[in-house]
């Protein structure tokens, strides 16, 4: 065996164990929250609008969605990601909301993993999101690799993963972030000649203003802050980690980031124009709710919808019916018809 097809076997391996312990670990965050416990809407009893006639639907990414949800990034490279990707795919176009995938490093570096990726053909009509971690920028992944991950999906925009704790604490974790905006900066307008757009993605520890408004600058197009109170990956990795020291070092910053509340409202801030999707902790179509109204254009799920993908894909239709259902019903409560009147509605204030 080569040494890229050992690389390649290590990180598909790697995909099933994150899989395992996802499933059947207890790795929420711990001792923070997604901070959306903080504000509330203010209860219209007249609210002067029919609930029948609420519209959720949005343009992202050059297509309509029929609401502000997005399945957001989990699995691919194995057998196991096949099936889920497969069961959130189907639900995702029957219900017409945005899907992203795990890391695709393990597909770019073993092709015979890449059926495990292809979903566009169960999705044709809805916005799909491909995904590399950023810091491969700074171990030999370039434009080519960033065109066979959008490819591979027929992909509608591509991810860069920023995940810098979870490398930190991770095994044989790749640690280099050295000169990496810049890096970040010249595949934005590389793939801006094929019109891709670049999103940056944390993983559950948040984006602050401040690079947020540096990564707007090198011609990022959007971000997916992925803030605090959800799946905590240093929790994940605690679980991978042989050594007791290193699990106890992992274990030790399961309250680390920045709550995504705090971090919507900062990316906003620094990027007006931007895309913004709210991530990181949020459980219900109120907290979906809560997103737009701090300045996100879209909310993105990932653990719910794990749970129910490991059992079929009506069991991830329950859950967008769910979601949909409790966010019309919200924006109902207080008088707003639309996503625009939802983001600048007054009745929605921090207790």
């Amino acid at each position: 065996m080569s040494a890229t097809d050992s690389e390649a076997l290590a990180t598909s391996e790697r995909k099933v164990e994150h899989l395992r312990i996802c499933l059947y670990e207890d790795v929420q965050a711990k001792g923070i929250s997604a901070g959306l416990e903080s504000y509330r809407f203010i209860h219209q009893a007249l609210p002067e609008i029919d609930l029948a006639e609420v519209d959720l639907s949005l343009e992202l990414f050059g297509r309509k969605v029929n609401a502000p949800i997005l399945i957001s990034s989990m699995t691919g490279g194995a057998d196991w990601a096949a099936r889920i990707n497969r069961n959130l795919a189907l639900a995702a176009e029957k219900w017409g909301v945005a899907m992203g995938v795990g890391s695709q490093r393990a597909a770019i570096e073993d092709a015979a993993l890449r059926y495990s990726y292809a979903i566009r053909e169960l999705a044709p009509n809805i916005p799909l999101l491909a995904n590399i971690g950023a810091v491969q920028l700074n171990y030999g992944y370039g434009l080519q690799q960033c065109l066979t991950a959008v490819r591979m999906l027929e992909a509608d925009a591509l991810y860069l993963h920023l995940n810098a704790l979870q490398e930190a604490v991770q095994p044989a974790g790749n640690i280099n972030f050295k000169g990496l905006l810049a890096k970040i900066g010249e595949m934005c307008e590389a793939l801006a000649k094929h019109n891709i757009p670049v999103i940056i993605k944390e993983v559950g520890n948040g984006l602050s203003r401040e690079v947020c408004r540096k990564l707007y600058g090198v011609g990022v197009s959007g971000f997916d802050v992925a803030g605090s109170g959800g799946t905590s990956w240093s929790e994940v990795e605690k679980f991978r980690n042989k050594r007791q020291l290193d699990r106890n070092a992992a274990g030790n910053f399961a309250d680390w980031g920045i709550p995504t509340s705090q971090s919507v409202i900062w990316a906003r801030e620094a990027a007006p124009e931007a895309t913004v999707i709210g991530s990181g902790g949020i459980r219900n179509g109120v907290d979906v709710a809560k997103i737009i109204a701090l300045g996100g254009d879209v909310a993105g799920l990932a653990m719910p919808f794990l749970k129910a993908a490991e059992e079929s894909s009506d069991a991830v239709e329950a859950v967008i019916e769910q979601l949909v259902r409790e966010l019309r019903v919200a924006m109902f409560c207080i008088g707003a018809k639309d996503l625009k009147e939802l983001r600048e509605t007054p009745h929605f204030v921090r207790i």
